[in-house]
């Protein structure tokens, strides 16, 4: 028997962009077959009729819907889709607890619970069901992808992959036994700690006040979760991020097994200044097909493709031919 949780839910617009007068916004609640309920904004496109054609979305890692995926979703709303754009467990208006926790089998089977609630929903064409995942959870989503075979499209934007980087480091710089020792010591003795005081610590989300000598990828994320373009209550990355011992699971686990039997189509985007190119970049090798494409824009950094970065850096227009085009 499924249950679903009661969420506390917000009724008001709190969200980090515009709202939009072309879509009909609403809040919708799901379970996934771990029990948590998911909390999600739906955007459906005015005056729509019959089944449309339906995109889950989520991402970046430890944001919230409010943020970038919110305006993806809302978006692609205005472009003929019907959308959720859902908090993942442990996160956000989601269920779960404890918070701010996660593991890799539980975030694909948060995008599988999606692609279950859309493919019910009377004004869905379930043949036509797409994800679109952000930052680490465009690595999610392409790891759905491999497994979820009622995907018919997967856009990846400013991808991460997260068990890379929690394996090897930010660009493969710990990627030895010594470093990986190191980290496994560091998390286990903080693991002794939270169960000796009854609490998880939190690794801090992005660094506030931003050091003098920080690394642009740094001052990227700075400059997007802790100023008024992107800050929200909501968001780990924004606050206090996530459980120090979240980790783990990624850390054990490495993501794109089976990428290469990826059938259905898939997106992937980046860009070209992105201090995470590289992921895109390599993972696109372990995918095979002429449904397949990479996308570089130019002179773009990370979080450019979080909300256009000012200067209309999501190519919005590819993304809706791509999908339009491989959902037939």
């Amino acid at each position: 028997m499924m249950k679903t949780e009661e969420l506390k839910l917000t009724e008001g617009w709190d969200k980090t962009f515009p709202k939009s007068d072309k879509v009909d916004h609403s809040k919708v609640t799901f379970i996934n077959h771990f029990g948590i309920t998911l909390a999600a904004d739906m955007y459906v496109p005015k005056n729509s009729e019959g089944k449309l054609p339906a995109i889950a979305v989520s991402g970046p890692f430890g944001a919230c819907k409010e943020q970038s995926s919110g305006l993806y979703a809302q978006t692609m709303g205005e472009r003929g889709f019907l959308t959720i754009a859902f908090d993942p467990s442990f996160t956000g208006e989601s269920g779960g607890f404890p918070r701010a926790m996660h593991s890799p089998d539980i975030d694909v089977e948060d995008f599988q619970a999606a692609v279950d609630f859309l493919s019910v929903q009377d004004n869905v064409d379930p043949d036509r069901i797409g994800i679109i995942g952000i930052c680490g959870w465009g690595g999610m989503a392409l790891q759905t992808a491999s497994v979820d075979t009622r995907i018919k499209v997967t856009v990846t934007s400013t991808m991460y992959d997260m068990s890379r980087v929690a394996g090897n480091g930010y660009f493969d710089s710990a990627d030895n036994k010594e470093a990986r020792k190191a980290a496994r010591e560091a998390v286990n003795k903080q693991r002794t700690e939270d169960y000796r005081n009854g609490t998880y610590a939190l690794a801090g989300g992005v660094v506030d006040p931003l050091p003098e000598d920080a690394p642009f990828f740094v001052e990227d994320y700075y400059d997007y979760y802790k100023t008024d373009r992107g800050y929200h209550s909501r968001s780990l990355n924004s606050n206090d991020g996530w459980s120090v011992q979240a980790g783990t699971s990624l850390a054990n686990t490495r993501l794109f097994t089976y990428a290469g039997e990826i059938d259905s189509a898939v997106l992937m985007i980046h860009g070209e200044k992105a201090h995470s190119c590289y992921m895109s970049r390599d993972t696109f090798k372990l995918l095979n097909g002429d449904n397949k494409e990479l996308m570089i824009i130019p002179d773009a950094v990370h979080t450019d493709l979080y909300d256009g970065g000012g200067k209309d850096a999501i190519p919005f227009d590819k993304i809706e031919d791509f999908l339009k085009t491989w959902m037939k």
